[in-house]
């Protein structure tokens, strides 16, 4: 008998979808208080899921879910690179 391996599953901030969590992209507020891309998925700290889709990170933006998760001020440069890595999944 083959165990079946259980696969975690994250909320989208964005449209509020369960996925799998190898699906979404991670933003992290690091225990200094820094927020970051976790593109590993491992580190400390607080976490929120987005999908990798720019309507998600829209909605996400419009309605402040990423702040509210994370309880912190998401600076400007973290929008633009979780919209830059969007672009090149998009791409390739």
């Amino acid at each position: 008998m083959t165990a079946v391996k259980k696969i975690p599953m994250r909320r989208c901030v964005g449209c509020s979808e369960m996925k799998e969590k190898k699906e979404l992209l991670r933003v992290l507020r690091t225990p200094e208080g820094d927020i970051i891309l976790d593109t590993a998925g491992r580190q400390n700290g607080r976490g929120a899921y987005l999908c990798k889709n720019a309507d998600c990170l829209k909605k996400a933006r419009r309605s402040k879910a990423l702040e509210r998760s994370l309880d912190a001020a998401i600076p400007e440069e973290v929008y633009e690179r979780l919209e830059k890595e969007m672009t090149d999944l998009a791409e390739g």
